[in-house]
């Protein structure tokens, strides 16, 4: 019979935290107001709309300028996209990836500097720039690539960190992961 008193605590331990989770959910009261108005998103200020356009501009162009140095521009002043050069296909591989992933970030680094005057007026001449750079990663990645197709590249993202530290949104490289460069 000891069994039994264990048994009827424990039902009586259930039966209490049932009531009280009950409870506490009938209290929640009648205000559909509140639980619409906490749905919907609000919207952000022209202030921090600005300053989050800052942000995501230099995180945006420290990405691509990271990946760019890291996989494009170092492997080929080291030689490795030269013809017998050791890893050469997989470093063209890679500067493929890069080049795709930092026009992708510059594109969109290009993108919110357009939320903010200041950016957006330094920014807007080197949209063309940019934009030449779009069919650079299948060049890279044939080992097509040359001097000038590197130098365009390293050109663009000089441009693009001088651009920001004249507004006020000093860009540092950072190399972005394998798995960011993947997708």
């Amino acid at each position: 019979m000891p069994r039994s008193v264990p048994l009827r605590r424990l039902f009586v331990a259930l039966l209490l935290s049932c009531s009280v989770l009950v409870g506490t959910t009938a209290c929640g009261g009648d205000d559909t107001s509140g639980a619409s108005s906490s749905a919907s998103p609000t919207g952000t200020s022209s202030a921090q709309a600005q300053k989050f356009a800052k942000t995501r501009f230099v995180a945006n162009a420290g990405l691509a300028a990271g990946a760019t140095y890291q996989w494009i521009v170092k492997p080929y002043r080291a030689g490795k996209f030269k013809k017998g050069a050791d890893g050469r296909t997989f470093a063209l591989v890679k500067a493929g990836v890069a080049g795709g992933f930092a026009y992708n970030r510059l594109k969109a680094a290009s993108d919110n500097a357009k939320a903010d005057p200041l950016l957006s007026k330094a920014v807007a001449p080197l949209t063309a720039g940019i934009e030449s750079l779009k069919g650079m990663a299948t060049k890279l990645r044939k080992g097509e690539a040359g001097d000038g197709d590197v130098g365009a590249f390293e050109s663009v993202i000089n441009d693009i960190k001088d651009a920001g530290k004249s507004a006020g949104a000093e860009v540092k490289d950072k190399v972005p992961s394998s798995g960011q460069l993947g997708g």
